[in-house]
């Protein structure tokens, strides 16, 4: 071993070279290179408010700079700067005495760096005459051990243990982001003791990168990895963006997110750092902190929730790394009674290593691990936990535990808070109860009724599978007498909402092909594919998914109800699906399953133009006169009535009753309205229409009847007989002057259609058939009214007349 030496002293006042300083002895292999590096790491600046003549006291309290750097050829270099006397103008300057490190070479004895920190080799002066006496060959520690009195001191930085603890961690990285680590003390010897307690805490090939300096003025300007720092340069450190540590100040009230560092200042305020050695022992990433909680739970170091949770999943992920004797310690820390901070995720990482032990270990030492976990699902709530096996409870310790529990399980599943009740604690409890032996055989169908609607409410939340999915499942492979119980509350419950129960099927496969029937669930479960293959014919899909029952709806009228909502579910059946629906099954099916009201809506929501369905309003009438009442019976009355006067002879009185059943059925359909509307005016408008019923009509002066009447007479269907058939030319004439009296709305109606329906068509006609008009008046009506058309029908060619000379007037 052969360590060059390296002595320095600051300037003196009037040096010639106006440097800080110059060293006074090199040893050999130091080059210049080196040297010029060197300089800065040995510099020394006295703190504020130092005294220009202090007495030894004095001068024996200032800070010490105990450095540790690495050089640019791979050596390194350990060193001490420390104030001394001066003479003369310069009472006091400092002197830096380092050995220099060969790249690849240990120091003597294997040491780290920090344990020469009071190494009784540093001097405070140049060998006389600057010459160095042979290379070291050792450099004893000092007078006492490095970890003498850690434990003390760490109790003592208690709550800036573990944020200094995670800052040292990232600092001895590989390559570290960010500049040094500023640990602020008001004696720079307890910033010796902080790289103590990381050369104690971190593994070996951390603690080796680990550059840093006791003592500097000038933090932002180090490339030291950690440097200690006075309270007065604490600001500057801050304002440079570094991370600070003021350890002489007010403790720190956030903590830090390292979960190793929180654990590692656990074990130091345990006074317990021979734990550290015997983590890095364990497989893993040393700075994870599964290890270091799984040894300080087996030896009694109480620890954080979180803490916890690492060491159970790190121990889940390697049962094989743990001894029989350590795996007891630690399930019997994890299962301590006296903890009552536990987390979810917590019991979570517990539950996973019970499920790793389960089978590896005997029953007798996972049984504290399954206590814990049935009577956290039962009165913690969680139902994320993976439960234990159902042997795993045997014996006098399943008989205690069952003994506690149960009851508590049987009240709140027997509570009627069943439909605000979560589904995963509804199964939880029910897996937990035969986990337990716990008989709740009585309570069972309460259960499974006020779940199966649970079921379909959570599931309607989110798009996907619900969460309760798993364990649900479970359930029922677990549970026969469960399954079959849920299984048919369902079934009856689909009739009622079967869109939602297959939806619900589509997320969460429900076990039901056994030998229960299940006819509405069996529905339920077909209507996807058969949509898939089916696509829009909606007829072929509603008899595939009704032969997926396997009953007949003569037999099982309910099917016809699932069946229907599950084709038609939030829309009616057109007219042509409606009457197959009503073929396919008699009336008294429809009345048991209540489709026929579907039926209703599919008539009354028909387009204005659907021929058939005044024919369905006919059929629903006579098929269902007690069931269709009030508004929907009064607008089926209307359509069948349309029916009447479009192919047959309603009764007299059809133009009021048209009015009357109009106003039963508010708020009336608009397409049945306007289909009510047409088949009455145009029967109005037939040349064989009964006067009486034009008289009602045209005395109601209901101005919407009026103006769709307006609108048929000037459709082109009426132009046109008007042209061509006198006769019914006159019979208009005569209708149309025939109430003068009436209401505003048909007068008003009645002079335009003369002036702008009939006027025109006369006007086309020949000589011949406007005689045939005017005696057609006549004759039906009186000789005072064939003049009245003559004096109209002159009034019209005389306007025309009159316009034809004002035009040629115009033109000369």
């Amino acid at each position: 071993m052969s360590l060059a030496q390296v002595h320095y002293i600051s300037a003196a006042p009037g040096d010639a070279e106006k440097t800080a300083g110059r060293f006074t002895a090199v040893g050999p292999g130091v080059s210049q290179a080196l040297l010029a590096e060197i300089e800065p790491l040995v510099g020394y600046a006295l703190p504020d408010g130092a005294s220009h003549r202090p007495a030894d006291a004095e001068l024996r309290s200032l800070p010490q700079a105990f450095t540790y750097a690495a050089l640019s050829d791979g050596s390194r270099l350990v060193g001490r700067t420390a104030p001394a006397r001066g003479e003369g103008p310069a009472p006091v300057r400092f002197h830096a005495h380092a050995v220099h490190i060969p790249s690849g070479v240990p120091l003597p004895g294997d040491r780290l760096p920090v344990e020469a920190w009071r190494s009784p080799h540093w001097v405070s002066a140049t060998p006389v005459g600057g010459t160095l006496p042979d290379p070291l060959g050792a450099l004893p520690p000092g007078p006492a051990p490095v970890r003498e009195g850690l434990d003390d001191f760490a109790v003592s930085r208690g709550p800036w243990l573990a944020a200094v603890l995670a800052d040292l961690r990232r600092a001895s990285e590989e390559a570290p982001a960010g500049g040094p680590v500023v640990l602020v003390e008001r004696q720079n010897a307890d910033v010796a003791r902080w790289l103590g307690l990381a050369a104690v805490t971190l593994p070996r090939e951390s603690v080796e990168r680990l550059t840093f300096t006791t003592y500097t003025r000038r933090p932002g300007s180090s490339a030291l990895r950690v440097v200690g720092a006075l309270p007065e340069d604490a600001a500057a450190a801050r304002e440079a963006g570094l991370r600070v540590h003021v350890c002489a100040d007010r403790p720190p009230v956030d903590g830090t997110p390292d979960m190793w560092a929180r654990t590692a200042a656990r074990v130091w305020r345990s006074r317990a750092p021979e734990l550290f050695q015997e983590a890095r022992e364990l497989p893993g990433d040393p700075f994870a902190a599964g290890p270091l909680a799984v040894i300080a739970l087996c030896n009694g170091v109480a620890l954080g929730p979180e803490e916890r949770a690492a060491a159970a999943g790190w121990a889940a992920e390697r049962p094989y790394a743990l001894d029989a004797e350590r795996i007891g310690r630690l399930v019997e820390a994890l299962a301590s009674p006296g903890i009552d901070d536990r987390t979810g995720s917590e019991f979570d990482a517990v539950g996973r290593l019970f499920g790793a032990l389960d089978g590896r270990c005997p029953a007798s030492v996972t049984a504290p691990l399954a206590a814990m976990l049935v009577t956290e699902a039962v009165r913690g709530g969680n139902g994320s936990l993976e439960l234990p096996r159902r042997d795993a409870f045997v014996g006098p310790d399943g008989e205690a535990i069952a003994g506690v529990l149960g009851p508590e399980i049987l009240t709140e599943l027997e509570s009627g808070a069943g439909g605000a009740r979560p589904v995963a604690r509804t199964v939880q409890l029910l897996r937990v109860a035969r986990l337990l032996g716990v008989n709740g055989t009585e309570l069972l169908p309460g259960v499974v009724d006020r779940l199966a609607p649970a079921l379909l409410a959570e599931a309607s939340e989110e798009p996907g599978p619900p969460a309760f999915a798993p364990a649900l499942l479970e359930l029922l492979d677990e549970q026969f007498d469960v399954r079959t119980a849920l299984l048919g509350a369902l079934d009856r419950t689909a009739p009622e909402d079967p869109g939602a129960v297959a939806r619900f099927l589509e997320r969460v496969a429900l076990p039901f092909t056994g030998t229960q029937a299940l006819p509405h669930l069996r529905m339920c479960a077909e209507v996807p594919g058969a949509m898939t293959t089916l696509g829009r014919d909606r007829t072929a899909v509603w008899h595939r998914v009704l032969r997926a029952a396997g009953l007949s709806p003569f037999a099982e009228p309910l099917v016809l109800r699932t069946a229907v909502g599950l084709v038609w579910e939030d829309r009616a059946p057109t007219v042509e699906e409606a009457r197959m629906l009503l073929e396919a099954a008699t009336s008294d099916a429809h009345r048991a399953a209540g489709t026929w009201a579907r039926l209703v809506d599919a008539a009354l929501g028909a387009p204005a133009d659907t021929e058939d369905a005044t024919a369905l309003a006919h059929d629903l009438l006579q098929a269902f006169p007690q069931e269709i009442g009030g508004r929907e019976r009064a607008a089926l009355q209307l359509l069948d009535l349309c029916r009447d006067l479009r192919t047959g002879a309603p009764e007299p009185g059809w133009a009021e009753q048209v009015r009357t059943l109009r106003d039963r059925a508010e708020p009336l359909e608009p397409a049945v309205q306007e289909r009510a509307f047409t088949a009455l005016v145009e029967r109005l408008l037939a040349p064989d229409r009964p006067g009486a019923e034009l008289y009602d009509f045209v005395r109601s002066d209901d101005a919407e009847l009026i103006a769709a009447y307006d609108r048929a007479a000037r459709s082109e269907p009426t132009r046109a007989r008007l042209r061509t058939h006198p006769a019914y030319a006159a019979d208009c004439f005569t209708h149309w002057t025939a109430h003068p009296h009436a209401g505003a709305a048909w007068t008003t109606t009645a002079a335009a259609l003369l002036d702008e329906v009939l006027r025109p068509a006369v006007r086309a006609m020949t000589a011949e058939a406007v005689a045939e008009v005017e005696e057609t008046v006549g004759r039906t009506g009186s000789s005072g009214r064939a003049v009245a058309f003559r004096d109209w029908n002159r009034s019209s060619a005389l306007g025309r007349l009159g316009r034809r000379i004002a035009g040629r007037v115009r033109r000369g």
